[in-house]
């Protein structure tokens, strides 16, 4: 079992938060995309110093950045915020895939033992086959290569992409994030079930338990309307494949950490201490290969 680096009780099983975000409005990035109204809220800067108490106030021992632009200078600045600051083990950043250069990116990145994973906000793409594109199947086909994880930001209607995925590469880990957002707050299912339970077949499909509650009624929502989507989740997946994320600071639009964390712990709470300690954190170090000492 790994332990923690960073001088907390080797006896307790590691924790971590897979799916988390910094930005800097300072920085030259494409933030835009926090000038809608409705996320006002959080069209600031999160950083660091700002994460850290929340992880301690859960008890999270680690996290891991998640990318939110399509440039590799983010891969850059959450590498350096990564090296700064010990409890973030891990970058998932962006690369690529349509590129000529997609490999020698690829091999330049692996070099940082942080860089983790690679995403790609599939979910805005216009065109709703792009992630099955040849020329990004190439891409995929690369990480895959050098065995570099996949995040699958999807909505509902992506999912039936995952066969084919799949089909194409076969050893590559993907982890499909947040559920591909179903709709809690419609408490709707049908379109969803069967396309997230066939991606469940495939073991080198993972889920992420994050971006729910934004997925909910931000001002109402409650532990029970999360229920049937973490039980479906965990009966198809089940806790071997799924892991704790945040969503931090997205989550803030409809609850504090704290509250995302502890509803996710009471819904999990029914579960052995083995498989809890996957969720919160033996999952993430697996799939994503943390460089935490063990």
């Amino acid at each position: 079992m790994a332990t923690p680096s960073n001088g907390t009780d080797p006896s307790k099983p590691i924790t971590v938060d897979a799916h988390q975000h910094f930005w800097d409005l300072d920085e030259r990035f494409d933030y835009r995309w926090l000038d809608q109204i409705n996320l006002r809220p959080i069209r600031h800067s999160f950083l660091p110093d700002d994460l850290k108490p929340h992880l301690d106030k859960s008890g999270i021992d680690y996290c891991i950045f998640v990318q939110t632009q399509h440039t590799v200078e983010e891969n850059r600045w959450a590498l350096q915020l990564a090296a700064d600051h010990p409890f973030i083990a891990g970058v998932v950043g962006w690369i690529n895939l349509i590129g000529l250069d997609c490999e020698e990116q690829v091999k330049h990145f692996k070099q940082f033992p942080k860089f983790v994973g690679v995403r790609h906000i599939t979910q805005d793409e216009p065109d709703d086959n792009f992630i099955i594109r040849e020329d990004v199947l190439q891409g995929l086909k690369i990480l895959e290569k050098h065995e570099v994880p996949f995040d699958l930001l999807f909505y509902v209607k992506h999912l039936k992409h995952v066969t084919r995925l799949v089909r194409h590469c076969p050893n590559l880990r993907m982890v499909i994030d947040h559920l591909a957002k179903p709709e809690i707050k419609a408490q709707r299912m049908d379109n969803w079930r069967v396309n997230f339970r066939l991606a469940s077949t495939f073991p080198n499909v993972y889920c992420k338990l994050s971006g729910m509650v934004t997925e909910a009624d931000w001002k109402n929502w409650k532990p029970s309307d999360l229920r049937p989507y973490i039980d479906l989740a965990l009966e198809f997946f089940g806790p071997s494949r799924c892991m704790y994320g945040s969503d931090w600071p997205v989550c803030e639009l409809a609850a504090p950490y704290q509250d995302v964390h502890s509803a996710l712990r009471a819904e999990l709470s029914r579960l052995s201490k083995d498989e809890q300690a996957a969720i919160f954190g033996g999952n993430a170090i697996k799939f994503y290969k943390l460089p935490i000492a063990s």
